[in-house]
């Protein structure tokens, strides 16, 4: 995934613009970059963060780099800010999203005269300067945004700064959010609202789909306003969101209440936990909404030691994540020991994780482990926006039961197994109930998870769980 923060000020934006990216460090683990635009030009800053957190890597940066106008970014993936020079001027620009074909649009620009690419790590091209390049195929920087937006197959928010302001671009299907906060002598550009409530902006607009602002100092401009079909990704209330974030009037905390009660109403008198749980941090809302539904005590039977572990899907290395997850995890022995406990994370992906913890937790002296996946089973990978490590679909859990249980994997036959009401989709759920030795396992039900976010189920993208575009 990845955040961005932007701020056009009347006086000097770098310690605002620094705080407002760090506000997106929860949004991604491995690279982070600033640039700002004053009376001395352009300055960037891209710094690794893999192993220390962007406020500690860019903190002499935000000493140094001066000016009014500046974006930034938290990136999963390819460096940027990247600075521009072409015959529309120069300018900073960084990308949010997914290219699915690469391919195809590096053989347009390759034809239209284009010669060369960095190359990254792997024979990668940096998909930002790739963006950049097709913008620059146009007559303006509007018309190269819009055209942008028309030829991915996949998702690109764009924000580009030049000398006189900054664009602001949702992509074409708002896939993501772009907000605008504004105060006195100044307007900012978030992924997150929240992040600049502490910095005393206001909420000023949130973009629709495929909007394109023009954010100055002085003023905002609607170039291109918003389209109205949409497809916001509903993983962003699942786990991705920061509890305090609100995406299209709707927000997280409050989300992941209803989706925990409407678990628990699922759930009534099946089971008879002793304490209800949530996998540290992103399942603790959904648990609370479960136990507040259900009248089962919320309890904390892990403590997540936070101090130095990283985030656990951070390194490439399965192994690494798996050690990780489990060292930073630490049992609360009496809260354990003889306990029925639900246990409600946000989802299941390859199940590593969440099996060993279930292990610790039976090793550590529980009776019974329930186990409450805040999101339906993930059956396809996203398409549009790299929420997760997973490098095919092959290693999905429910893939790997599927693919033993048929041979072969049709879109037909994914279908059924999207279906709760469905024999096949029964036993995919009970073959990971046992390879992962939970006590019992329900998944939350898609169509209680649009009722929890509450927007029209038209709008949300659902891609991951049921294949549909």
């Amino acid at each position: 995934m990845g955040g961005f923060f932007g701020v056009a000020s009347k006086r000097s934006c770098t310690l605002e613009l620094f705080y407002g990216v760090d506000y997106h460090s929860h949004l991604g683990t491995r690279r982070g970059g600033m640039a700002t635009y004053g009376p001395e030009g352009f300055q960037r800053a891209i710094h690794n963060i893999e192993n220390s957190p962007f406020r500690t890597k860019f903190e002499k940066d935000a000493g140094e780099m001066t000016g009014n106008l500046g974006i930034g970014c938290i990136s999963d993936y390819d460096p940027q800010p990247l600075l521009i020079q072409s015959h529309l001027g120069s300018f900073a620009l960084m990308t949010l999203g997914r290219i699915n074909n690469l391919d195809e649009l590096l053989t347009k620009v390759y034809e239209n005269g284009h010669t060369h690419f960095q190359e990254m790590s792997g024979g990668k091209i940096n998909c930002t300067e790739l963006v950049a390049a097709l913008i620059c195929k146009k007559d303006s920087i509007e018309e190269g945004i819009r055209f942008v937006q028309d030829i991915v197959d996949g998702s690109m928010t764009i924000i580009l700064m030049t000398e006189k302001g900054i664009y602001a671009a949702r992509d074409k299907y708002g896939r993501t959010p772009v907000f605008i906060g504004k105060k006195e002598d100044s307007y900012c550009i978030s992924f997150e609202n929240f992040a600049y409530i502490n910095l005393g902006y206001e909420d000023y607009r949130e973009l629709g789909p495929a909007e394109i602002d023009f954010v100055t100092p002085d003023y905002v401009e609607v170039l291109s306003g918003p389209q109205e079909k949409m497809k916001i990704c509903s993983f962003l209330w699942v786990y991705f969101g920061y509890p305090t974030s609100t995406y299209e009037g709707v927000n997280v905390e409050k989300m992941r209440y209803e989706c925990g009660k409407l678990l628990a109403n699922r759930d009534e008198g099946q089971i008879s936990p002793d304490i209800i749980a949530g996998v540290p941090d992103s399942g603790i809302a959904h648990a609370i909404g479960y136990a507040n539904q259900s009248g089962i005590p919320y309890a904390r039977p892990f403590i997540k030691y936070t101090p130095t572990w990283p985030r656990s899907f951070m390194p490439a290395n399965q192994e690494q994540r798996s050690l990780i997850a489990k060292m930073k995890l630490l049992p609360v022995q009496p809260l354990i020991k003889d306990k029925k406990l639900l246990l409600i994370d946000d989802s299941i992906v390859r199940g590593t994780q969440l099996g060993e913890t279930t292990e610790f937790l039976y090793q550590s002296g529980a009776k019974e482990v329930h186990v409450r996946p805040a999101c339906p089973p993930l059956l396809y990978g996203c398409k549009y926006l790299n929420f997760s490590r997973t490098k095919s679909e092959a290693e999905l859990i429910t893939r790997q039961v599927i693919k033993e249980r048929e041979g072969e994997v049709t879109k037909e036959v994914l279908e059924e197994y999207s279906n709760p009401c469905c024999e096949r989709y029964n036993a995919m759920v009970e073959e990971i109930r046992k390879r992962q030795n939970f006590t019992t396992l329900r998944y939350h039900r898609l169509d209680d998870l649009i009722e929890s976010i509450g927007i029209s189920p038209c709008k949300l993208c659902t891609y991951c769980f049921d294949g549909k575009e």
